[in-house]
C-alpha cells in the first residue's frame, strides 16, 4: 500500500483522533488539527516527523486558509482530506440564543465549505485528491429537539452532494459518511444544550435534554467506523454516502421511504399546476 497524506480537522478526539492514531501507525503521513491540539502531543511523541499538526478553529475562515496552505506548503501534496470537527447543538428553536446559532452554523456547515474551498485549488493543482465528510444519518433524517443541529447536516450534505458532481471531472472524490451511534464522547463532550425553557418540559423537544448521559447505549464500534472511513478511500468512484450502523442504515431507509411516499402520493396534484399546453 502507497503511503498517503491525510489532513484531517477535529483530530483531537471521536473518529478523527483514532483515524490519525491507526493512520500514523500504518506508516501514512498526517497534518491533524484541532482547536487545542495539546491532546496530540502523545501521538507526536510517538511517530515525530509523521505527524503535522496546526491549531484550527472552523469558525475562522482566514484560520482555515492560512491552516491549509501550510499544510500543502509543508507535506508538498496532501491525499486525502478528512473534515471531522463539528458538534451538537439540541433544543427546541426557541430556546437557542443567537450566538448558539451563529456558532452551530458556522462550525457544522460553513466550517466545511471553506475547508472545501480552501483545498479544491491544491487538489487541481495536484491533479485529483478526496475529501471526506463527516456527517450522520442526521443529515437524512431528523430528531426532535435536534432542528439546528439538522439544519448544519441537512446543509453540509446538499453541499457535499453537488460540489462531488462539480470535482469529478478533475479526480476529485467527494464521501459523506453517515455514522449513527457510537462511543466516541460526542454526546457527553461534543453536545450542547440551551437554558432550557419551561414550556417545553413534557413535550417531544425535551427529549434532547438526556442527551448527555453517559449511560444511552451506543451501536457502532468506533474502531471500525474508522477502518470504514479509511477504506473507503480505495475505492473508485468515490462512494457518495458511507453509512455506518445498523441504526443510522435503518433510520435513513425509514426516512427515504416517508419522503418519497409523500411525494409520489403528490403526483397529480403536482401536475395540475403546470402550464396548460397550448392548443
Amino acid at each position: 500500500m502507497a503511503q498517503r497524506t491525510w489532513l484531517i480537522t477535529g483530530s483531537n478526539r471521536g473518529f478523527g483522533r483514532i483515524i490519525a492514531e491507526r493512520l500514523l501507525e500504518r506508516g501514512d503521513r498526517v497534518a491533524a488539527t484541532a482547536r487545542d491540539t495539546t491532546s496530540l502531543q502523545d501521538l507526536q511523541t510517538r511517530f515525530g516527523d509523521a505527524l503535522w499538526t496546526a491549531e484550527l478553529d472552523l469558525t475562522d475562515t482566514a484560520g482555515i486558509r492560512r491552516a491549509v496552505e501550510a499544510a500543502f506548503t509543508d507535506l508538498g501534496r496532501i491525499d486525502v482530506v478528512i473534515s471531522n470537527a463539528g458538534y451538537g447543538l439540541f433544543g427546541a428553536a426557541e430556546e437557542l440564543t443567537d450566538d448558539q446559532i451563529e456558532h452551530q452554523l458556522g462550525t457544522n456547515l460553513v466550517g466545511p465549505i471553506q475547508l472545501l474551498r480552501a483545498v479544491v485549488p491544491h487538489f487541481r493543482e495536484q491533479g485529483g485528491g478526496r475529501f471526506i465528510q463527516v456527517s450522520t444519518y442526521g443529515g437524512q433524517a431528523t430528531n426532535p429537539g435536534a432542528s439546528l443541529y439538522h439544519a448544519s447536516k441537512w446543509g453540509v450534505e446538499g453541499f457535499m452532494e453537488g460540489n462531488a458532481r462539480d470535482l469529478a471531472p478533475f479526480d476529485i472524490g467527494v464521501t459523506i459518511v453517515e455514522p449513527g451511534s457510537a462511543a466516541t464522547g460526542f454526546r457527553v463532550g461534543g453536545s450542547r444544550l440551551p437554558e432550557p425553557m419551561s414550556a417545553y418540559d413534557g413535550t417531544p423537544a425535551a427529549m434532547s435534554r438526556g442527551i448527555q448521559n453517559p449511560a444511552l447505549p451506543s451501536v457502532s464500534d468506533p474502531e471500525k467506523v474508522a477502518a470504514a472511513i479509511i477504506a473507503s478511500v480505495d475505492v473508485t468512484p468515490a462512494p457518495l454516502r458511507l453509512v455506518t450502523g445498523s441504526d443510522s442504515q435503518r433510520y435513513i431507509r425509514d426516512a427515504l421511504r416517508e419522503r418519497l411516499a409523500d411525494v409520489e402520493s403528490q403526483e397529480a396534484s403536482a401536475a395540475a399546476t403546470d402550464l396548460t399546453p397550448a392548443p
